[in-house]
This record gives C-alpha cells, sequence and structure tokens, in this order.
C-alpha cells in the first residue's frame, strides 16, 4: 500500500462509467480505494445526449485495474432500490465492505417549467433526488453497523441559485441538499459524515453535446470554441472556462479523507467564482 489519502477504503460511486464519475472512481483508486461502479448502459431516460455505454464502463474499470486496484462493476438503475441494495451487498461480499459513497449519477434536460413534461420531471427527480436518497439508503444500515463511513452528493451551482429553462433540474438539485443535511444530522451519532459539491459548469458528456452547444452559443450549430467562450464567462477567477471533472473529484477527494474528519452537513460550491456574481441585467423589459 502507498500512502493514498483513501488507503485501504472501499468507495461506491453512482454514474462512475464516464464524465465526473469516472474521475471519482480513478481518484479513489490513484488514492488507495477500491471501487464499486453503479451506471445504467441502456437508455432510461429522455434526453439528447446519448448516456453511458457498456464501453464505458469497460473503460473505467480498465482504469482503475491500471492503478492496481479492484473495481466491481454494476449496471443498474438508480432509481431502482432493490438494484442498488444488490450493488451494495456485491460490492460487500467482493471487496468486503463499503467506506464511501459518492451519488453522483445525474442527468439533465432544459424546457421552461410550464412546457416540462411529465415524464422530463419525473425523470429528473427520480434520477437526481430519489436516486440519491436510495444510494445512502443502501450504504447506511452497512454504515451504521460499522460505526464509519463518508458520504457526498453531488449537487450543483443550480441547488443553490436557480437557472433558465431548469426548474425541474434546480429543484432536484435543491432537494439533494436538503437531503444531504438531514443525511448528516441522522448519521451524525452513528459516525458518518455527509456533505455535498455544488459544481459550476463542468465540460462532460452531459454538458458537451451539440444542442447544448447551441444553447451557449445563442444559435443552431454551436461550436466547441463558442462553447469554450461561454465557460470563460461563468466564473470570476481568470483563466478559467469549463471545469474539468477532475476538479470535482479533488474535492470529493477531501472531503471523504481525514482531512475532513469533522466536516459533516456542507456543501462546497466548486464553481470558479461564480455565485460571488450579482450580475446585471443585460435584456430589461420595457412595456
Amino acid at each position: 500500500m502507498g500512502l493514498g489519502l483513501l488507503d485501504g477504503k472501499v468507495a461506491l460511486i453512482t454514474g462512475g462509467a464516464r464524465g465526473q464519475g469516472r474521475a471519482h472512481a480513478v481518484t479513489c483508486a490513484r488514492e488507495g480505494a477500491d471501487v464499486i461502479i453503479v451506471d445504467i448502459t441502456k437508455p432510461v431516460a429522455e434526453v439528447e445526449y446519448p448516456l453511458a455505454t457498456a464501453e464505458d464502463h469497460t473503460e473505467t474499470v480498465r482504469q482503475v485495474e491500471a492503478l492496481g486496484r479492484r473495481i466491481v462493476a454494476v449496471d443498474a438503475d438508480v432509481r431502482d432500490q432493490s438494484a442498488i441494495d444488490a450493488a451494495v451487498s456485491r460490492g460487500i461480499d467482493e471487496l468486503g465492505k463499503i467506506d464511501i459513497l459518492i451519488a453522483n449519477a445525474g442527468i439533465w434536460t432544459h424546457n421552461p417549467f410550464w412546457e416540462i413534461t411529465e415524464q422530463q420531471w419525473d425523470e429528473m427527480v427520480g434520477i437526481n433526488l430519489t436516486g440519491v436518497w436510495k444510494s445512502a439508503k443502501a450504504v447506511a444500515p452497512h454504515m451504521i453497523e460499522r460505526g464509519s463511513g463518508s458520504i457526498v452528493i453531488t449537487s450543483s451551482a443550480n441547488g443553490i441559485e436557480p437557472g433558465p429553462n431548469n426548474a425541474h433540474y434546480v429543484a432536484a438539485k435543491h432537494g439533494v441538499l436538503g437531503l444531504m443535511k438531514n443525511i448528516a444530522l441522522e448519521l451524525g451519532p452513528h459516525g458518518v459524515r455527509c456533505n455535498a459539491i455544488s459544481p459550476g459548469a463542468t465540460r462532460t458528456p452531459m454538458t458537451d453535446f451539440q444542442a447544448a452547444r447551441d444553447i451557449f452559443a445563442g444559435h443552431e450549430g454551436g461550436t466547441e470554441a463558442e462553447l469554450m467562450e461561454a465557460g470563460y464567462r461563468y466564473g470570476i477567477l481568470r483563466n478559467t472556462t469549463w471545469l474539468d471533472p477532475q476538479a470535482i473529484a479533488d474535492t470529493a477527494l477531501y472531503l471523504n479523507s481525514h482531512l475532513a474528519a469533522n466536516v459533516t452537513g456542507v456543501t462546497i460550491p466548486v464553481e470558479s467564482g461564480h455565485l460571488l456574481i450579482a450580475g446585471v441585467n443585460d435584456n430589461p423589459v420595457r412595456e
């Protein structure tokens, strides 16, 4: 064993096949943890970008094993409690325990709130909020029994502020912050911590696809250059555009390590100072 911040730990990561989830998996492995990833490889939601594939799973497995760590990859939907419970049981059977949960699985769609379909609303809340509750529910008895554990929930800057055409996403991401505080409150007496990260604009397959580029460019046929330019306008720190998922993984690493042993019930925004910007009304409506 090396001197990693997570030596000897086992981390369960939902949405672990790619994007932020893969960054979490590889970072945990690099720091000495064995890994369980849960992700779904069939279309389960009406989104405009392709969801994770079996090949994505395989690539995350390859990267974790290349670091000399063990990994269990489970194909499951976070909305399915029995499937998540089975993933937890399998992880404990094969790796001995679960010390860490990173509840990262999430989707993104957009529509004015009065045009969001019931399906869009139900999928968003089901995956981004209920799925987090079901994931935490699945690991809680094991962590209570062991008297230790760390849960990190992925919220969003949109868990703190609204965003146009994102009412369902904003509601779900606000919701997980309340859920996080309650989990922290209820598990604290058992020695288990729970915190959240609120990422700003982070470049993953969920945010970098043509329809998203069009939104950020303000016209159809948006380019990668226009996407990156929009990123520079997001935060206040110089020379920062879209964040690499590693920025989020680094914060989860801190929260899951002994460095944060006395930190529970908090939300850490990782957004290059975006939330500091009060902003102005560039487009006042005049009757």
